[in-house]
């Protein structure tokens, strides 16, 4: 069995590595690190949460024994998609490196230009960075890329991702064609591994798992839910609280805005419950990230921002609120749960439009997932007597009513009142209600100086009805009608 003394890395990070408690390397570690320690490009793939970062983290430690990094000139760079993971690889080589006398330096949005500004004065032996922040210090005339021996593509089918593919080739430009380079990532699509050769000469490929493949300590299950957010928030909240073996959770949503919907929800209803997605201040990224890695809180509603490389070694379900829409993104989800061969589970909410997002991802990752409880053919329909056959009812019935019928109507500040709607007198009494409106006083603005009181609880309890979670979706203009839908249709104006 190969040992991490086989691999041939120096005393200093044997010694590391030996006071972390690790002496059997993981497959992609003992196929990367000897290629890496001869300077050869590497292409590594291999299932979220198999030691990936320390297939790099290692032999550039090796690496770096020998040589100084001067002032504004760094020797190595590491880029990655997401502040946190750059910020998890720079603990790594802080963990790994602690008999070396390293500089790293660690270039993330969200911190003082000028911090950063001193490390990179003193000399950057190792520069951690996500690109934005990366091609903001070059622009400004603070870096030199010309000294670069090692450049590191972390989470390499992200990166290389429509969107950084620009930033990736600035970057590329900037540093010396004779660099090693090296790529990690858990999937890697054909299309964007034609991407990939642009930037590795002579590549080794370490495969040492199917891609895109999932661990199988993970127990993954689909569960149906109604379309409707109040309907899938009652599923997931059940579903949690079904969870006996529930230790900590991280719960993916698609969008920024259903993060934040979604942890007010979960918070109203008595969960233990934080949030991350990438709007949030760097700060609050980390002291939230913080927090579940501590076990302070016991839920994590995130969006993908989580769902790349972050090493939380003990989570033990994940839920995805939302399916994603890139079947890749499942894989590293769920990847999140079940790490170093501990057991995890992973459920999935689908509604009945998600059909063909479920198809790519159980075509991607080759396997059948299996319902609880029964799929979506199972929910009931939209019957009359349904919130949502309620609210067909409902339009349909404010369409069909004609000449004759009496219809409610309400003001914005009055209980529902009936009137009868007779076309030959329609005119007249809008005319009358209309001039009585621009007669009466005007309403004083601003200041605080109202003359109604009512008005303001009614606005109270249209706000606390619009952050209640089990209210149905308000239709049409609700309950403002404007005075032109009352005029009947054969009315002569």
């Amino acid at each position: 069995m190969t040992t991490f003394a086989d691999l041939g890395l120096s005393q200093k990070v044997m010694s590391a590595v030996e006071d972390a408690g690790y002496t059997i390397p993981t497959p992609i570690q003992a196929g990367a690190i000897p290629h890496a320690l001869q300077r050869r490009d590497i292409c590594g793939i291999a299932q979220t949460g198999t030691g990936k970062t320390a297939s790099f983290v290692l032999p550039m430690l090796t690496l770096l024994e020998k040589g100084r990094a001067r002032a504004r000139m760094p020797r190595t760079l590491i880029l990655e998609p997401t502040r946190e993971l750059a910020a998890q690889v720079a603990e790594n080589f802080e963990k790994y490196g602690k008999n070396h006398k390293l500089n790293v330096a660690l270039l993330i949005g969200g911190v003082s230009f000028e911090e950063q500004n001193r490390k990179l004065e003193r000399g950057a032996d190792v520069l951690i960075c996500t690109p934005g922040r990366l091609l903001d210090h070059c622009e400004r005339g603070k870096l030199l890329m010309t000294g670069v021996e090692i450049l590191v593509i972390d989470e390499a089918d992200r990166m290389l991702d429509m969107g950084f593919i620009p930033d990736i080739e600035r970057i590329a430009k900037m540093i010396p064609f004779t660099r090693q380079t090296l790529f990690f990532s858990a999937t890697m699509p054909p299309e964007i591994q034609k991407l990939a050769d642009r930037f590795l000469q002579n590549p080794e490929r370490i495969e040492v798992a199917p891609p895109s493949s999932t661990s199988k300590t993970i127990t993954q299950r689909l569960v149906a839910s109604q379309s409707k957010d109040y309907d899938k928030r009652a599923v997931l909240r059940d579903l949690i609280r079904e969870q006996s073996e529930l230790k900590n959770a991280i719960i993916f949503c698609n969008r920024k805005k259903d993060v934040a919907d979604l942890f007010r929800s979960l918070e109203r209803h008595g969960f233990s419950v934080g949030a991350l997605h990438g709007d949030m201040d760097q700060t609050s990224r980390t002291k939230m990230l913080a927090g579940f890695k501590e076990n302070a809180i016991t839920l994590l509603v995130a969006s993908d921002v989580a769902a790349r490389g972050l090493d939380i070694p003990d989570v033990s379900h994940v839920f995805n609120f939302d399916v994603p829409i890139h079947a890749e993104d499942y894989v590293h989800r769920i990847g999140r749960t079940g790490r170093a061969g501990r057991a995890g589970a992973a459920f999935t909410l689908v509604t009945k439009s998600d059909a063909k997002y479920l198809d790519s991802i159980e075509k991607l990752i080759d396997q059948k997932i299996e319902w609880l409880n029964g799929d979506v053919a199972s929910l009931p329909s939209a019957t009359e007597g349904s919130d949502e056959g309620r609210e067909k009812r409902g339009r349909g019935d404010r369409r069909s009513k004609g000449k004759g019928h009496k219809t409610e109507t309400r003001s914005a500040h009055t209980a529902p009142v009936e009137q009868d709607v007779v076309p030959e007198e329609a005119p007249s009494v809008i005319a009358e209600q209309t001039r009585q409106k621009k007669s009466a006083p005007p309403v004083a603005r601003g200041n605080g100086n109202r003359q109604n009181p009512a008005n303001d609880d009614h606005r109270d309890r249209r706000r606390r009805e619009r952050d209640r979670d089990d209210g149905p979706t308000p239709v049409g203009f609700g309950d403002d009608i404007p005075a032109f839908m009352l005029i009947a249709s054969n009315a002569k104006i």
